[in-house]
């Protein structure tokens, strides 16, 4: 079933709702919406493809949309396979249409589609234009949000900005569920290293005028865009959301989920209202990932196993720390029964973490809670609730343009967008992402 955005603008997506994980490790429980649009000028476009599961009925919709005509371009803003798989379907259905992208996006469709020949291309590049009669488009690169060929789309007649992964979500299109919890779940599980690179898109969108927002994934934003910025704006700049204490642990026999369950309910009883707790070993990491970054306090509690962590702890400092986790109050509790050094190594395990406040309290536990170590969880509740008093407007005021998200100063990779945030850029510079040399990079605007 086609649904309109507007009288001349068509959404020809469709959902899996029997996909179980999306990009093979994020649970889906409400299924995945993979969309594409239709625009209707005097001449017509066509916005992004489809996973390979759904190709037969997204050109189903296509044709449907285009009723009878034919399209003249199809636009690709990405080509991670869940947007681009079906390129080589719609080429063959209709030949004539000219592919857009920019000169990453073709260098990408010829690995992905080695045998692929296209008869008309049209490479573009930052603020370029095209005018579909009724629609002019214009082209906005955000590479490395989260791929280095991404582009959005604004159409400046409509004010919409089709925003390619930006702005996307888990679930199906019209599924009902709050938006920012799994906005938040997709943002800081597959956009969260690149918040830097987030921040330079958002700057670029700030001169245009929009109404309305049609994302990749998730529903069309058309009210309260400001919400749905703002969030964006928080999140990419690596500040709190939400003032809270987000508590993520292991346990083997249960002794360290007695302790955290007593920090718990000290917490509490210290006037800490909002508590989030995870047992690492059995939740959704991606939903521990995404409270450990909606909160402001962050505790550890997890066991000293074969002389370093317990797995599901060392894989979750690694979740943290490689999305550039920052500008938080982190507390550690561990248990070691004859040589505890888990505290040790997760303190290590943050060392090179921008604004990054350790507790003066902590909490070691011998192998279960004893009178002193009860003493500790609770010396390290209050402390906890009296570091709770900084708002996160205040947090973001503080780190300024430490923070790797808020960016003022620095330069751009031409080739990836990978941000250097410093005054001068070193001549034998190398971009950690693409491997390009300082020649290929420009100040940040």
């Amino acid at each position: 079933m086609l649904k309109y955005i507007t009288d001349n603008i068509i959404y020809v997506g469709a959902d899996d709702l029997d996909l179980d994980l999306f990009e093979g490790q994020y649970i889906v429980p409400k299924g995945m919406a993979y969309n594409s649009y239709v625009i209707l000028g005097d001449k017509t476009a066509v916005v992004d493809t489809m996973d390979k599961r759904k190709t037969d009925e997204w050109l189903d919709n296509v044709a449907e949309a285009l009723d009878g005509r034919e399209p003249d371009y199809l636009i690709v803003q990405h080509m991670e396979p869940d947007h681009s798989a079906s390129i080589g379907a719609f080429i063959e259905k209709y030949e004539a249409a000219t592919i857009v992208g920019n000169k990453k996006t073709f260098n990408m469709i010829g690995q992905f589609f080695p045998e692929l020949a296209m008869s008309n291309t049209f490479t573009v590049e930052n603020n370029d234009k095209l005018d579909l009669g009724g629609h002019e488009l214009t082209f906005v690169l955000a590479p490395m949000v989260h791929w280095p060929e991404v582009m959005m789309t604004y159409d400046a007649d409509k004010k919409i900005l089709f925003s390619a992964d930006a702005f996307g979500k888990f679930g199906a299109f019209d599924s009902d569920e709050d938006w920012a919890c799994e906005a938040r779940r997709y943002y800081f599980g597959i956009v969260g290293k690149y918040g830097a690179q987030v921040q330079v898109a958002l700057k670029k969108t700030k001169t245009l005028d929009i109404d309305t927002i049609c994302p990749l994934h998730g529903p069309v934003l058309k009210e309260n865009l400001e919400y749905y910025i703002g969030l964006y704006d928080t999140w990419s700049s690596y500040v709190p959301e939400t003032q809270g204490v987000c508590i993520c642990y292991t346990s083997v026999y249960g002794n360290t989920k007695q302790a955290v369950e007593l920090l718990q309910d000290e917490l509490r009883k210290n006037g800490v209202s909002e508590v989030v707790v995870s047992d690492l070993a059995r939740c959704d990491m991606a939903e521990a990932v995404e409270d450990a970054f909606r909160y402001d306090r962050l505790v550890l509690a997890t066991t000293t196993y074969n002389g370093d962590i317990f797995p599901f702890m060392k894989t979750f400092i690694d979740e943290l720390t490689e999305r550039n986790y920052q500008n938080r109050t982190i507390a550690f509790m561990e248990n070691g029964s004859w040589a505890p050094m888990a505290l040790k190594i997760m303190k290590a395990g943050f060392e090179k973490s921008k604004n990054i406040t350790l507790t003066q309290n902590n909490a070691s536990i011998k192998s279960t809670l004893n009178e002193d170590s009860k003493g500790q969880v609770l010396a390290l509740a209050k402390e906890l609730a009296e570091v709770g008093n900084v708002d996160a407007g205040q947090v973001e005021d503080a780190v300024g343009n430490d923070s790797q998200g808020a960016v003022s100063k620095g330069f751009v990779c031409k080739i990836c967008g990978y941000v250097y945030e410093a005054s001068t850029l070193p001549d034998g510079f190398v971009c950690p992402l693409c491997r390009q040399g300082a020649d290929q990079f420009e100040p940040v605007e």
